[in-house]
């Protein structure tokens, strides 16, 4: 009686049409065509992904998103976060020197100008306010500024949405590129009227008027000067205290 060979039909894996590879697409041959035993013909590798109705990225390249203020309420207490661009930025929070101008400034100012004592009042000046700003900026000057008549008080919420009319950065060699290159800009968009860059390093201090939506220098001092800057000229101001140690 002769032998008969049964032969059991086995379903391999299906196998995509389209496979990524380090060279970047290559395409499985369609069925019908010669291929070598056991063997997946390959065609030539493509460098774009192929067409789908789906969007592919390529491979390695993560979707880009702009941060959210969840991503900022995620930072550390030790770290300054901010949101320029749709980019989290964090930094370090200041040094000895830098902390120590930016307390002397405001102290200085607070009394004549926020309390009205041996000056004309109207202003509210804060410490590291928040700004919530157009575009989904989230920026945190050294020090900030409100006329009354724009923010007769202070309002009820973490953070601000109106933008203030001075700002003061202090600077440091970790965020000067930052404050010069990319808040000053957001700041003018904003129309802040007036913004003071004090570098403790130089002890220097630079006032910038806003005027047609550009930045103008209104004046520089140095060291030990006693200054009266804009808007804030109505008092003379001791500079030297800033970089008391």
């Amino acid at each position: 009686m002769p032998t008969r060979t049964l032969r059991r039909s086995v379903r391999l894996p299906r196998i995509p049409a389209w496979i990524p590879c380090p060279a970047g697409w290559i395409r499985r041959v369609p069925r019908g065509l010669p291929r070598a035993p056991g063997r997946i013909l390959l065609a030539p590798p493509r460098l774009t992904p192929p067409p789908s109705p789906f969007t592919l990225l390529p491979m390695g390249d993560p979707a880009k998103r702009s941060a959210t203020y969840e991503d900022l309420l995620a930072v550390p207490d030790h770290l300054v976060g901010e949101i320029i661009h749709g980019v989290l930025s964090t930094n370090p929070r200041p040094a000895a020197p830098h902390a120590r101008a930016a307390s002397m400034l405001g102290s200085e100012l607070t009394g004549p100008f926020d309390r009205g004592k041996g000056g004309p009042g109207g202003w509210l000046l804060l410490d590291e306010p928040e700004l919530h700003l157009r575009g989904g900026h989230v920026l945190v000057p050294d020090l900030a500024g409100w006329r009354r008549e724009r923010m007769p008080e202070l309002p009820d919420a973490a953070a601000f949405e109106l933008a203030p009319d001075w700002i003061c950065e202090v600077l440091s060699p970790s965020t000067e590129a930052t404050d010069r290159t990319d808040k000053l800009p957001i700041y003018a968009g904003e129309s802040v009227g007036h913004a003071w860059l004090v570098d403790p390093i130089t002890r220097t201090l630079e006032v910038l008027r806003l005027e047609g939506g550009h930045w103008v220098l209104a004046g520089t001092w140095r060291d030990d000067a006693r200054v009266r800057a804009e808007p804030f000229d109505a008092i003379e101001l001791e500079l030297g205290a800033l970089w008391a140690r």
